[in-house]
């Protein structure tokens, strides 16, 4: 299965990154924490050299809670400064306060200079699907106020106002151009950050069931009450008539098991999964 999708707007998208980096004092990247390399864009090492950087391992709560400690700990020893979270429900006490660390220098800065004191300025940055809207509400709450657009910024962007020491700049998901590592592709394919209307489902959750098998022996079993022995496609097959996927003709409903079972992993029903090891 060859996984290619590079849509032409997130060609604009990476050029509003760029054009708009100037004004950003604090870079927060955002990975899904059930493969943090997948979810590494590599074009953004180039983009963000420089400036101060931030690394959230996202939807920690889907990962494997084991695994999550190791890539914390593993990122760290790179020196760079790392939290697993759920954007959905973890409290973003500890984030801000890593924010504000991180952009302290800009206070300093114009204290030295003897200039006004003005906030943080924060960009979050990460691939589709990565959880960056989720992030965003819960940073934002009820006590944010819009500020008025920055020269150049896309229409129908905004900087917003978390606190009066600290402003948000989102960005829209961002892939690169070309997938060499395949393996890394049908990763980012099962996570949802490549658009599904673009892939063969059913040969997607075939290769996740083959992948499931081998990270996870047993999951499957638990989950849909089927043998996991046998070829990837008899595993779907018997998925599918246990749950009842089943059209004209006693033939299974490819589409209907496929988008079941890739819904089921990236909501964590199968279990929490990891795809990635340090």
């Amino acid at each position: 299965m060859h996984i290619q999708w590079y849509p032409g707007h997130m060609k604009k998208a990476r050029d509003m990154v760029q054009s708009h980096l100037k004004l950003v004092d604090v870079a927060l990247e955002l990975r899904d924490a059930r493969a943090p390399l997948a979810s590494e864009n590599p074009m953004f090492a180039d983009l963000l050299q420089g400036k101060k950087r931030l690394l959230l391992l996202n939807k920690a709560d889907l990962a494997d809670p084991c695994v999550n400690r190791e890539w914390t700990e593993a990122f760290s020893k790179e020196g760079l400064k790392t939290l697993a979270f759920n954007a959905r429900s973890d409290n973003t006490a500890e984030l801000i306060a890593l924010i504000l660390r991180e952009g302290a220098f800009v206070h300093e800065k114009n204290r030295r200079q003897g200039r006004k004191p003005r906030p943080i300025r924060l960009m979050v940055i990460g691939v589709p699907n990565v959880g960056k809207s989720s992030l965003i509400n819960r940073l934002v709450g009820r006590t944010t106020s819009r500020i008025e657009d920055r020269p150049g910024v896309t229409r129908g962007k905004q900087w917003v106002r978390l606190r009066k020491d600290l402003e948000l700049f989102d960005t829209p998901g961002i892939l690169w151009p070309k997938f060499i590592d395949q393996k890394k592709a049908l990763h980012l394919a099962f996570l949802g950050s490549i658009n599904d209307l673009v892939l063969d489902t059913t040969r997607l959750a075939i290769e996740l069931i083959k992948t499931l098998r081998e990270l996870y022996p047993g999951v499957l079993e638990a989950r849909y009450d089927v043998s996991e022995s046998g070829h990837p496609e008899e595993v779907f097959e018997a998925i599918a008539k246990r749950r009842g996927a089943i059209i004209s003709g006693g033939r299974i409903d490819e589409e209907r098991t496929a988008v079941m079972l890739l819904d089921e992993f990236r909501s964590a029903k199968i279990g929490r999964i990891s795809l990635e090891r340090p």
